[in-house]
């Protein structure tokens, strides 16, 4: 009963196999490989556009690379005050950028609301001395909340940055989750929308190690070769990163094993919310539940060996939030998560009302 990250998940075996392949192969150096070609065009025939790929091995170096490609030293990014980038980047993207200044957005459900977005952004003028200059807007997608953004949702929050002279980023380390959950095209929910650079992850959906920075306008990521390198992002043997790449993408695996790990979120929202004394924090609507439960409820699922993390948010309901004696759960499948596992941990939540429901007088 691992719930504690899809990190932890393993590799898809198509990506496994095709590692194995490339790695019989003597092919040029740094990404000059056929492998790496064939997934960039790929990227680009998925999202409509002719863009600019950039591989890399780690989530992290994604996300601060197109930050660093898209802000200045004096500006700052804007996100949600929960997000990956502020809260578990360890300073990698004011490192990157050299400097630029984070700053967190509130918001219910992990999501930044236009009103929220535009309050904040006045307290930063522009032409101010003295004040970080807008420089780029970031969106977790999935957000640290396990919610989706609509394509409506993304332009309206889009428009507000361009108005304020904002680039967009998108964090999307579960980007695929989402695409499976909404069904919406890669293409509307990221350029179309005004997104000007995707960090797309395929980490924790089973790849080994592999990210993208996908720039839907290549002016913008003139720098980007240099930035990579100097960042250690650019690997000596780069087509284990296209191998791994261009097996995620062939045949939809990427969203089929996304659709696998949503698919067990469903199963496993559904029976704890069902069950006595629980309730969801908020919306599943990719592969991560957040439960709130009685403290030791949480404990008994511990002791039986189920693995999770508690959890601490500004951002659900108060009506929702843990009270005393409880505390919220985040429990994440991957596409590694059976209904065996799931079932189990159920069995677990529904325990006590059975023995009530069997209890002689």
């Amino acid at each position: 009963m691992n719930f504690a990250s899809d990190n932890g998940a393993g590799v898809a075996t198509p990506i496994l196999e095709a590692i194995l392949a490339s790695s019989r192969l003597n092919a040029p150096a740094y990404g000059g490989d056929d492998f790496t070609a064939r997934a960039e065009a790929r990227l680009s025939e998925i999202f409509e556009r002719q863009a600019a790929v950039y591989l890399v091995a780690t989530g992290t170096g994604a996300n601060a690379l197109s930050l660093a490609a898209l802000t200045a030293p004096w500006q700052a990014v804007f996100c949600h005050e929960e997000a990956h980038v502020i809260d578990d980047e360890c300073g990698a993207p004011e490192f990157f950028t050299g400097g630029a200044k984070v700053v967190g957005v509130p918001g219910r459900d992990g999501k930044i609301q236009p009103a929220a977005l535009a309050e904040t952004l006045a307290r930063y003028p522009r032409g101010q001395a003295k004040t970080s200059q807008p420089g780029a807007l970031s969106l977790s997608q999935a957000t640290e909340a396990g919610t989706a953004y609509r394509p409506d949702e993304i332009a309206a929050l889009a428009a507000i940055a361009r108005e304020a002279g904002m680039s967009v980023h998108m964090d999307g380390a579960r980007f695929a989750n989402v695409v499976a959950a909404t069904g919406a095209a890669p293409a509307a929910l990221t350029w179309r929308a005004g997104v000007d650079v995707l960090s797309l992850g395929a980490t924790k959906n089973g790849a080994l190690a592999c990210e993208a920075v996908i720039v839907f306008d290549p002016d913008k990521a003139a720098a980007m070769p240099y930035q990579r390198k100097r960042a250690g992002q650019t690997l000596s043997k780069g087509r284990f990163l296209g191998a791994q790449m261009e097996a995620w993408l062939a045949g939809d695996l990427w969203l089929d094993l996304a659709r696998r790990a949503n698919g067990a979120a469903r199963r496993l929202a559904a029976g704890l919310a069902a069950a006595p004394g629980l309730r969801l924090a908020f919306p599943v609507e990719a592969n991560e539940v957040f439960v709130v439960a009685p403290d030791a409820t949480l404990a008994r699922w511990r002791a039986a060996g189920a693995k999770f993390y508690d959890w601490t948010t500004r951002s659900a309901r108060p009506d929702l939030a843990p009270k005393a004696g409880e505390t919220m759960a985040r429990l994440v499948t991957s596409f590694e998560t059976g209904e065996a596992e799931v079932d189990a941990l159920l069995a677990l939540a529904e325990a006590p009302q059975r023995s009530r429901n069997f209890r002689k007088d």
